[in-house]
């Protein structure tokens, strides 16, 4: 059964969860963190995007992102793919380290942002990781107290929730979060609507986001070979013939990056399209991305005609 499309809001508020692949831990450094920092400044600023809450589990990321017109696909993929290739270059080793698709839920930001801000800061607390969330340096928990600054990390938006004056509202807000310890919070926070996994809100945001969005669209396999074959002067055939030719490696790595991200086919459809193993298109994938990092950041402009 296929997952369904994701959608895109303009200024829509998203709770997006990063998962290491098989809960593994992403973390192993300090380092480690203060790359995904510097991901996350860049992206989100070429990417018009805002960050009002995260929290950087040892296996998990949260960040709670309000979108431009820029859709969140292509600015995940890039903070993800390119904090792998830095995390796996320290460690010396290969192979996914994030589960290959982030979740991402559209949330109805009047009733649930308050919500959602508590629940993704006291994920260290449930974890038993810390006794009170001000003890953990890895969320944003602190900088809407006061006692730490990001500056990739908004926090008027949510306090402003809480009071219109800073310290009264920092007050306000450091015991909503603290009444919420000992709570069970709902499933829906981390997994969206029981019909309907990418969104959080009641019926009437439902038909709201549906009448404002636009799911993003699945091109075909022909489309994609297609559009790179053009962009690179190439003979689409010959994608599929034997030979190790740089440059159609290359092409052919941007292909199955493309179809796996958009989710236009399987590694096993793309392995049999082009009379390869699924093993030697993942390894050719993670070589290619490895050596040319800024051909696999580029936006997939492909219209979709079909």
């Amino acid at each position: 059964m296929s997952r369904p499309l994701r959608l895109h809001v303009e200024g829509g508020l998203y709770h997006v969860i990063l998962r290491g692949n098989h809960r593994e831990v992403i973390f192993r450094a300090p380092e480690d963190r203060a790359r995904l920092s510097e991901l996350i400044s860049e992206v989100i600023g070429s990417s018009r995007m805002s960050v009002h809450a995260f929290c950087w589990m040892p296996n998990h990321v949260h960040l709670l992102m309000e979108v431009s017109d820029v859709p969140l696909g292509p600015a995940m993929m890039r903070i993800a793919s390119r904090y792998a290739r830095t995390a796996q270059w320290r460690r010396e080793t290969t192979g996914h380290l994030f589960e290959r698709r982030y979740r991402a839920i559209l949330v109805d930001s009047e009733r649930y942002l308050c919500e959602l801000l508590r629940y993704i800061h006291l994920n260290p607390v449930r974890a038993g990781l810390v006794a009170e969330p001000a003890a953990y340096e890895w969320s944003g928990h602190r900088a809407y107290l006061g006692l730490a600054s990001w500056t990739w990390l908004t926090t008027s938006l949510a306090l402003g929730r809480f009071g219109n004056e800073p310290a009264a509202a920092r007050e306000a807000y450091r015991r909503f979060v603290l009444d919420g310890i000992g709570t069970e919070p709902s499933p829906e926070y981390s997994r969206g609507r029981a019909d309907d996994s990418r969104i959080l809100g009641n019926d009437a945001f439902v038909a709201r986001a549906a009448a404002r969005s636009k799911a993003t669209e699945v091109p075909s396999i022909d489309a994609l070979i297609s559009y790179f074959c053009r962009q690179y002067g190439a003979d689409s055939a010959a994608l599929s013939r034997s030979g190790r030719h740089r440059e159609l490696v290359r092409l052919r790595a941007l292909v199955v990056h493309h179809a796996l991200d958009r989710r236009a086919a399987s590694l096993s459809e793309l392995a049999r399209r082009f009379h390869r193993s699924p093993s030697t298109l993942s390894e050719s994938l993670e070589h290619c991305r490895r050596q040319f990092p800024e051909l696999f950041e580029q936006p997939l402009r492909l219209q979709i005609t079909e």
